[in-house]
C-alpha cells in the first residue's frame, strides 16, 4: 500500500468513526414548552392559583415563561430556578426539599440548587430534554401544578 491508498484509507476510517459517535437526541421546543405550560396552567387556574411557569431546555436555558396577572415578580426567578435545579441534577427539585428537611443541611450549599418543591425534570423516551418549574403559591402546591405539566408530557412524542 503506497502513500497515498494510506492517506485515503486513514481519511476514510477517520470519517466513519467520527459518524459513528453521532447521537439522535430529542430537544424541547417552543411548540412542546408551550403545551406543557398550558397544561400547568390549567391545574393554577382551576385551583384560582397565580403563579409564574417555566420551561428549561435540558441546557437548562429558558424556552418559555408565563407569569400569571397578580404573581409576586419574585417567582420569576424562583420558577426558573426550580426548573434549573430539575435539569440539572435530573430529578425533582423536592428530593433536595427532602433532604433538607431530613436534616441533611449541606445540600443547602451545593452550587445553583433549590431545595424546594415545584420543579420536575421532563423526558422522552428516557432522554432529558428539560424541566419545568412553578412558583407563586404553597411548595406543594407550585409542585402539583408542576406535576400537571409534566404528565402533559405523555401525550408528547
Amino acid at each position: 500500500m503506497n502513500g497515498m491508498q494510506k492517506l485515503v484509507l486513514t481519511l476514510i476510517l477517520t470519517a466513519v468513526t467520527m459518524s459513528a459517535q453521532l447521537a439522535t437526541k430529542k430537544t424541547m421546543t417552543l411548540e412542546v414548552a408551550k403545551k406543557i405550560a398550558a397544561a400547568a396552567a390549567a391545574e393554577a387556574k382551576k385551583n384560582d392559583w397565580t403563579v409564574v411557569i417555566c420551561v428549561v431546555d435540558d441546557g437548562a436555558n429558558l424556552v418559555y415563561l408565563e407569569k400569571t396577572d397578580g404573581t409576586q415578580i419574585g417567582s420569576i426567578e424562583i420558577a426558573q430556578m426550580k426548573a434549573r435545579t430539575a435539569i440539572k441534577m435530573k430529578r425533582p427539585s423536592k428530593v433536595f426539599e427532602d433532604m433538607i428537611a431530613g436534616g441533611r443541611n449541606t445540600v443547602i450549599k451545593l452550587p445553583d440548587v433549590l431545595g424546594v418543591e415545584g420543579g420536575i425534570p421532563l423526558t422522552v423516551d428516557g432522554q432529558f430534554i428539560g424541566a419545568i418549574g412553578v412558583s407563586g403559591v404553597t411548595s406543594v402546591q407550585d409542585g402539583q401544578i408542576a406535576t400537571a405539566g409534566a404528565k402533559a408530557m405523555e401525550s408528547i412524542k
